[in-house]
């Protein structure tokens, strides 16, 4: 069995399907989370454990000067949310700033891990019997993606299936690895090891990191997929976020392969991506890499967007894909492209 490679380029509005927050409200919760304020020595708003691992980078530094200036920086967040395109522009444009850039990641991690809690997806740890309820989840892109990577695919076939799919995910969450682990273990009856270890050999990028390793990875830094982590592990795991500087850097990001992902695909399917310049500049190939994909296609959703930034968006992608064949549609969600182009983006 050989399949098509497909590598997915996963943006937020593909997680807003499971209740994860866009741009927009990521930006409002992040404000909320920062706007740390006291009253009579007593913390009156702002998130409890935010406050805390802001100590604990203080103590770790020996900062005479104490928390009060990172909560200066967490208030320049706080007060410019509303201007900034997203958070992730808003550290990248204070480009050395360490306490912004400190500030802005630990709210980051604190926001995601908070909506993963309150996602369709979320798993009650407390009894190891709880399971995702796919019933909730049917109106999910991961749901028909799930049945497009079952396609005539026994068990032991799962393997090399897998291997012909990439992920490039520029969302924080884990929606993605956290949902396979559980539906291909009810679809197959496989066991939690063997599907750990074939996810663990799947090639899934996040060019500017995540939150925490999930405790199947086997990695640093994990967070479970909701937890409520500890200041210490959430400041540890804040360390881990990339701005876009960092997340384009050869040296320290996985830059080259996702770019090699996009080059050797037989299609590309955009979930929910903004296509932003600096992510469109992140994933494209260099002209070289890409003579031998001239008949390859590419499909997107761009759910809301009007004509003219659909067909501008289509140019720029068709440029850097070096082929004509793009289909852009901004009247489909992240689940109902799936099952317009069933067959084009089939991997059997």
């Amino acid at each position: 069995m050989k399949s098509k490679k497909l590598t997915l380029i996963v943006g937020a509005g593909a997680s807003k399907e499971l209740d994860l927050p866009v741009g927009s409200e990521l930006k409002h919760k992040i404000s909320a989370l920062l706007d740390i304020r006291f009253d009579f020595n007593q913390q009156k708003s702002g998130d409890y454990q935010i406050r805390r691992a802001l100590e604990s980078a203080v103590r770790q530094t020996d900062d005479r000067a104490g928390i009060n200036p990172h909560l200066h920086a967490a208030w320049r967040i706080r007060d410019a949310m509303p201007q900034a395109i997203s958070i992730d522009n808003f550290i990248d444009n204070h480009q050395g700033d360490e306490k912004i850039e400190l500030c802005g990641k630990l709210a980051i991690v604190k926001s995601i891990l908070d909506a993963e809690k309150s996602s369709k997806i979320y798993v009650d740890p407390s009894n190891n019997r709880n399971g995702i309820n796919y019933v909730n989840t049917e109106a999910c892109w991961l749901n028909p993606f799930t049945r497009l990577l079952t396609e005539n695919c026994r068990a032991d076939q799962l393997e090399e299936r897998l291997k012909s799919v990439a992920f490039v995910i520029f969302n924080y969450d884990r929606c993605i690895e956290h949902y396979l682990y559980y539906a291909l273990q009810n679809y197959y009856k496989l066991s939690d090891a063997r599907v750990a270890e074939l996810l663990n050999g799947t090639h899934f990028y996040h060019p500017y990191g995540s939150i925490g390793s999930l405790p199947w990875q086997g990695q640093r830094n994990v967070a479970a997929f909701g937890e409520d982590l500890y200041p210490d592990s959430l400041l540890d795991n804040a360390r881990q976020i990339k701005t876009f500087t960092e997340g384009t850097d050869p040296e320290s990001s996985e830059v080259c392969a996702i770019r090699d992902a996009v080059a050797t695909s037989d299609n590309l399917l955009f979930l929910g991506f903004a296509f932003h310049k600096l992510n469109m500049q992140l994933i494209s190939p260099e002209a070289t890499v890409m003579d031998d994909i001239s008949q390859k296609c590419a499909f997107a959703t761009a759910f809301g967007l009007s004509k003219s930034d659909c067909n501008a968006i289509s140019e720029e992608i068709c440029k850097m894909r070096g082929s004509p064949k793009t289909e852009i549609r901004n009247d489909l969600t992240c689940s109902a492209i799936f099952s317009e182009y069933t067959r084009g983006i089939s991997l059997a």
